[in-house]
């Protein structure tokens, strides 16, 4: 696996590569890599010839008040699970890279609609960072397929309706969210979990769980629904930020009617935000 820290030297490694027929699979990631980040290289292994993953990460998609400072920067080990995994070639820029005219003068790009709501809501302004990047990162290299995990699944929404609205060729694929045996997400955001923490947080999505459990049931009191699941969070030691029923294609809010049902919840533990989502069939079993 080679790494380049330049556009120049990404483009000259990915034309190669397309000289020599090859189908491009794109992986951006912001490092402090896991298990559910080399799920998707190995995905991309299956899927193309020419594998690119990117560490980045993108102060356009941090607030004033999040963690961009402290997000680790863990580049040895993510080099290595992304060899072991399969990955051909490693993006590592710097913001001086992306961003050569600063961030203020940086034209940005938003995604109306799906963007907004959930952590478009609790978040402004990340999105339009989000799409900002993932944007220059796809017209540098030019993939024919990239791969999203699910966990972000209003992220991954609004990639899918950025590659449309924007007719880039691009195939967008999006895997299932990687879990802990206890159900937790994978995330990089689980390192600043507590021991106590640690041990409470796989409560979040077993809250969906029960949700899940009720709509298959037949409920529709979506409401209550969320009011009782949030009592379980709080009870278990969250501070819920949002847990909200949409329809899973177009993130509208569900009605009864609606068989492709998405549960997503954001909570805080302690200092650390958690995100997490259940996707519901309803008309499989009809």
């Amino acid at each position: 696996m080679n790494t380049v820290k330049t556009i120049r030297e990404l483009r000259a490694a990915i034309a190669q590569a397309r000289a020599e027929g090859k189908q491009i699979g794109f992986v951006p990631t912001m490092g402090n890599l896991h298990a559910g980040h080399a799920a998707l290289v190995e995905k991309a292994v299956q899927r193309a010839d020419f594998v690119v993953a990117s560490i980045f990460v993108n102060p356009l998609q941090f607030g004033p008040s999040e963690d961009l400072d402290k997000y680790p920067r863990t580049l040895a080990a993510d080099q290595q699970k992304l060899f072991d995994a399969g990955c051909h070639l490693l993006f590592t820029p710097d913001v001086e890279e992306m961003y050569p005219n600063g961030m203020d003068g940086q034209t940005r790009i938003s995604v109306p609609g799906v963007s907004e709501g959930l952590c478009g809501a609790s978040r402004p302004g990340h999105f339009e960072g989000v799409a900002t990047v993932v944007t220059k990162l796809f017209n540098m290299v030019q993939p024919d397929l990239a791969i999203f995990g699910q966990k972000d699944y209003q992220q991954l929404a609004v990639i899918r309706a950025l590659v449309r609205d924007l007719n880039m060729p691009i195939q967008i694929i999006g895997e299932p969210t990687v879990r802990a045996q206890d159900g937790l997400a994978l995330s990089s955001r689980n390192g600043y979990l507590t021991e106590p923490q640690r041990a409470a947080a796989p409560a979040l999505y077993h809250s969906l769980e029960h949700m899940a459990e009720a709509i298959r049931g037949g409920e529709r009191d979506f409401p209550q629904l969320v009011a009782i699941a949030q009592q379980q969070q709080i009870a278990a030691g969250f501070r819920p930020d949002y847990l909200e029923v949409r329809e899973a294609n177009s993130l509208r809010p569900a009605t009864g009617a609606d068989h492709q049902l998405v549960i997503l919840v954001a909570a805080f533990i302690g200092s650390t935000r958690l995100i997490d989502n259940l996707t519901l069939d309803l008309g499989a079993a009809r």
